[in-house]
């Protein structure tokens, strides 16, 4: 089936990646090749793909070293009929990655700060969830397959940036509560709440309150911190001119 002309499958499978906090995790049993599936939480890296605190006690652990290929499907948890909400299901490679494991544990416990108790437990460690295509249900007429390149965020050309996020998400929640709160009710329309900083990448920024995650885009790529300083001010006038 076709996308309606109103419908880009790319910006929702990227607010898909970016809000979950859950998923269903489907591995091959080691030995058997049997389908198995699990609950785990996720969070994501810069360019969109999921990362996973997984145990070395979990059958999903095990299978996933025996055989990396996994599916990981996210819906929207609309009210109503969970049918009629927005799906997509990722198909992919878990891979281990040490080389970055400072950047995905810092990003996976701004989405689960409860996980600080036993992240470092040597049994636990993070994989990143390496996609090879996704299939998207969003309703009638809106069902499509798409590429990595379609639902992943190019990082190429962001390296300042992505060495400043740190920093950055830590002065946002530090001294601009306040303003995070206006992009969450007066630019997304979400509820009042103790609205965080979880993320920022060239695309748009992450927060959260509780479980429930938010994604603000971007009007136009930024690539530095300077960049992100002037669209987040930007962003911040928006918010408040809606308050008039």
């Amino acid at each position: 089936m076709q996308p309606t002309p109103d419908f880009d499958p790319g910006m929702l499978a990227k607010s898909l990646l970016r809000r979950s906090r859950q998923g269903a995790l489907a591995t091959l049993m080691a030995g058997s090749g049997d389908p198995y599936c699990s609950l785990v939480n996720l969070a994501s890296h810069p360019d969109g793909s999921p990362i996973l605190l997984i145990s070395g006690l979990a059958v999903h652990t095990r299978n996933i070293m025996a055989d990396s290929r996994v599916s990981l499907m996210l819906d929207q948890r609309a009210a109503g009929d969970p049918l009629e909400g927005a799906r997509i299901m990722l198909s992919g490679r878990a891979e281990q990655a040490d080389a970055e494991k400072d950047l995905l544990q810092r990003r996976y416990l701004n989405a689960h700060p409860s996980a600080e108790v036993f992240v470092s437990f040597k049994d636990f460690s993070f994989v990143r969830i390496q996609p090879t295509a996704a299939h998207l249900v969003a309703g009638f007429g809106r069902i499509v397959d798409l590429k990595p390149g379609q639902f992943l965020t190019d990082l190429s050309g962001a390296e300042e940036l992505l060495a400043s996020e740190e920093g950055a998400v830590e002065h946002m929640n530090a001294d601009h509560r306040d303003t995070m709160g206006l992009y969450a009710t007066k630019l997304l329309g979400a509820v009042e709440g103790d609205w965080r900083c979880t993320g920022c990448d060239p695309e748009g920024l992450d927060m959260q309150d509780g479980q429930t995650a938010l994604r603000l885009d971007f009007p136009e790529r930024v690539t530095d911190g300077t960049a992100l300083r002037k669209m987040l001010v930007r962003l911040a006038g928006e918010a408040r001119a809606k308050t008039k």
